[in-house]
């Protein structure tokens, strides 16, 4: 746009236009940079819509729209057919599972157990996860971040679902106590990455802060609170009770991470252990992803991400 200003020189009056430059906002180059990636990543809204509605009870609508992204991903080379078989025999045998007692009962979570592990772990094939960042950076404190939109992961939220339904259905009378001892442990978790040079401050809202979100909440944090609190922090506590179920199902949550390093082992199992108290302390399942997700997107937005570079 233009404007006028007026210049004085002596008795010279000017009028002279001069273009005025307006840098677009941070929310407009996220919602630019989320719409450029729309024509690929499209599909993946129905699969976020699914998991609310399975989420909200209206688990009938969830799992006809989970069979409307399987058929668009297959149709376009994205999921193939050894992939499909995959998925199927996954979740039909989550189905049958609160119908089955005794050994056979126990066989069947283990193979379940087996199966959440490997497909979330991303390695069963014929799954083609979409690489939508490569190699960016949060800030110029941080390192290279790649992202993939996951295809089979998000799987073991529906598989979790039909195999153990009470996790959706665990409401309780809060404890204050350990649901504050919870939430004191994610902030204790930073100040524990920054005394050890894990993270550095940084704060930064990166382009694709959008796209990053809505990827760790659904297709992450959702799937993995899934299977370690709504179903093995339930089932151990079962057993060995509440303290036996948050601690192991937290180790177990750490140890998954052993991929990144004896470190990372140490500050997932210290975040296990915050949203396992969470989910102890409300018994309602978006109590831990919640935490899960707002660590993450603090994590983010505050330091550098995933390490200082």
């Amino acid at each position: 746009m233009t404007q006028g200003v007026t210049l004085q020189l002596g008795d010279l009056h000017c009028l002279v236009f001069v273009r005025q430059y307006r840098m677009p906002a941070t929310d407009e180059i996220t919602v630019t940079f989320f719409l450029s990636l729309m024509p690929t990543i499209w599909p993946w809204p129905i699969l976020i819509v699914a998991q609310v509605m399975a989420l909200v009870g209206r688990t009938g609508v969830a799992f006809s729209l989970l069979v409307l992204f399987i058929s668009i991903v297959s149709a376009v080379g994205l999921i193939l057919p050894v992939a499909i078989a995959v998925v199927a025999f996954g979740l039909v045998g989550a189905s049958l599972l609160p119908h089955l007692k005794g050994a056979v009962a126990v066989i069947g979570h283990a193979l379940l157990i087996l199966w959440c592990l490997a497909i979330g772990a991303h390695l069963l094939p014929g799954f083609k996860n979409l690489k939508v960042l490569d190699q960016v950076q949060a800030g110029v404190g941080s390192t290279d971040f790649t992202l993939h939109l996951n295809l089979d992961k998000p799987l073991v939220f529906f598989a979790i679902l039909l195999a153990w339904p009470r996790m959706l259905h665990g409401a309780t009378q809060t404890k204050l106590v350990p649901l504050l001892a919870g939430l004191l442990l994610l902030p204790s978790l930073f100040l524990l990455g920054l005394s050890l040079g894990a993270v550095q401050p940084e704060f930064s809202v990166p382009p694709w802060w959008l796209v990053f979100a809505l990827s760790n909440l659904f297709l992450t944090c959702l799937a993995e609170e899934a299977f370690f609190r709504g179903y093995l922090q339930s089932a151990i506590t079962l057993r060995l009770g509440a303290i036996g179920g948050v601690v192991t199902a937290s180790l177990l949550f750490g140890l998954a991470h052993f991929a990144g390093g004896p470190a990372l082992v140490v500050f997932a199992s210290i975040l296990g252990l915050g949203c396992g108290l969470g989910y102890y302390a409300t018994g309602r399942f978006w109590v831990p992803v919640a935490m899960h997700f707002g660590f993450n997107l603090t994590h983010l937005l505050l330091f550098t991400y995933p390490g200082p570079a």
